[in-house]
């Protein structure tokens, strides 16, 4: 069939079956994202944190005669460098005042005071939200928040370590939940999980339409639909797995972060033993809600700040928070570069996958911004002086990547001018945000 004779279909097209609705990837069958014939593929923005920073001996890159020069624990950002910033420099300058080395420190997205108290908490609405509040109004989902750990509970220095879990803020004073199982967030992608017996998968029910669906496509776009559906297929098939040798997270039952929509009532699944399937879960979840179009924001914690995460399987003994008080010994911080730099294959990974997603004229990378970020730059020093910041994807062809920006030496390097600079290009546009009053202007 060819592509630009085949009938339009609506983009907001879904494979239905019982209780599912299953939206379809860009196509190049289907001449509309939305009612807009011909209209561009949205752009998305992420955020991705990983908590007690960074080696700072081996982060960072340079500009070189080839171009982007990554050093060791970016080096898994290789394939994607072109479409990658490595910025050096930024702050979030209310971050050094008051006591406590980490929970001050948890306003990477509001740039506002973390308020020193163990009850009635308050840190700022994060630029996310605000993104979602108004690009959610066209997607299914507003927003999705993923995370691997629930909250602790523990006071440090007048500060509540409730903190230490979230990122992502809807209102000054409330957190946003956040999903940690990953069948429960594999089910908000759906209309109504709750309908799905746990012995039928999603493609079962939607599966003769799918097959109608074949008869109006080109052969691209059959191929495409094909290799969509087997990878919906495969990580549900992952989440089966893992629910078979999960352990069930408890701890803070009296606080436990839980998503409010009553369309998705089916009992908690346990959590992947091994943290690193656990992670690739969750991102593989983000990655495939950009790609239905379910949601055009999402927000994920590979960890939480004081996190105790522990990648034994990479021959390191000890958990991330405790590797990160290095005491600049030459062998802890080898342990400590080698869990920073894989986390950084993880991120990768997701981020690959993403540009080998095609959208027309661009990739789902190109057409995103991720944003990835530490609340430390040094965890052994408690540092955020300065802060790791990376920035994948081309936000709709308006990001220039494959280069490293040094704002070290200017003035205002506050990280709050990054967020309005995104904020802008999600169509969200404001005078000011947290303690910035103008947008960087360096990422075109």
């Amino acid at each position: 069939m060819n592509p630009n004779t085949a009938p339009i279909i609506s983009r907001r097209r879904f494979l239905r079956g019982t209780g599912i609705a299953l939206s379809l990837p860009w196509l190049e069958s289907l001449n509309a994202w939305g009612a807009e014939p011909k209209a561009g593929a949205p752009r998305r923005l992420g955020v991705v944190f990983m908590g007690n920073g960074v080696n700072p001996h081996h982060w960072g890159a340079t500009n070189g005669a080839g171009g982007l020069e990554l050093m060791k624990t970016l080096s898994p950002l290789e394939p994607i460098k072109d479409k990658l910033l490595v910025m050096q420099g930024l702050w979030n300058p209310t971050t050094i005042a008051g006591p406590g080395g980490h929970y001050p420190k948890m306003n990477l997205l509001s740039g506002l005071t973390v308020k020193q108290t163990t009850t009635d908490v308050e840190v700022g609405t994060t630029m996310d939200q605000l993104v979602a509040r108004e690009v959610g109004k066209t997607t299914p989902m507003a927003n999705i928040v993923l995370g691997t750990e629930g909250p602790s509970y523990s006071t440090d220095s007048g500060y509540t370590s409730i903190y230490s879990a979230y990122i992502s803020w809807n209102t000054p004073t409330s957190p946003a939940p956040k999903e940690i199982y990953p069948q429960q967030a594999f089910d908000q992608l759906f209309d109504d999980g709750s309908q799905r017996k746990r012995d039928k998968s999603v493609l079962d029910l939607v599966n003769a339409e799918a097959g109608a669906l074949r008869t109006r496509l080109s052969r691209r776009d059959v191929l495409k639909l094909d290799e969509y559906l087997t990878s919906v297929r495969e990580l549900e098939q992952r989440i089966e797995k893992a629910e078979q040798f999960s352990k069930v997270n408890t701890a803070g039952a009296g606080w436990q972060p839980s998503v409010k929509a009553p369309t998705f009532p089916r009992p908690a699944a346990g959590i992947p033993t091994d943290p690193e399937e656990h992670v690739k879960l969750m991102f593989e979840i983000m990655v495939l809600a950009f790609q239905m179009d379910r949601t055009r924001v999402a927000t994920f914690m590979m960890n939480n700040d004081l996190s105790n995460m522990n990648f034994s399987a990479l021959g390191v003994k000890g958990g991330i928070h405790e590797l990160s008080h290095h005491a600049n010994d030459a062998e802890r911080l080898d342990r400590y570069q080698r869990v920073n730099q894989h986390h950084m294959k993880l991120w990768s990974d997701a981020l690959q996958k993403m540009a080998a997603t095609n959208e027309g004229e661009r990739s789902l990378l190109d057409n995103s911004m991720i944003l990835f970020t530490s609340s430390l730059w040094d965890g052994n020093a408690h540092d955020s002086r300065q802060l790791p910041v990376l920035l994948a994807g081309g936000g709709g062809g308006t990001i220039r990547g494959g280069r490293a920006l040094d704002f070290s030496k200017q003035e205002n390097r506050k990280l709050c001018r990054l967020h309005m600079a995104l904020m802008d290009r999600m169509g969200v546009k404001m005078q000011k945000f947290g303690d910035a009053d103008s947008a960087f202007s360096e990422l075109a």
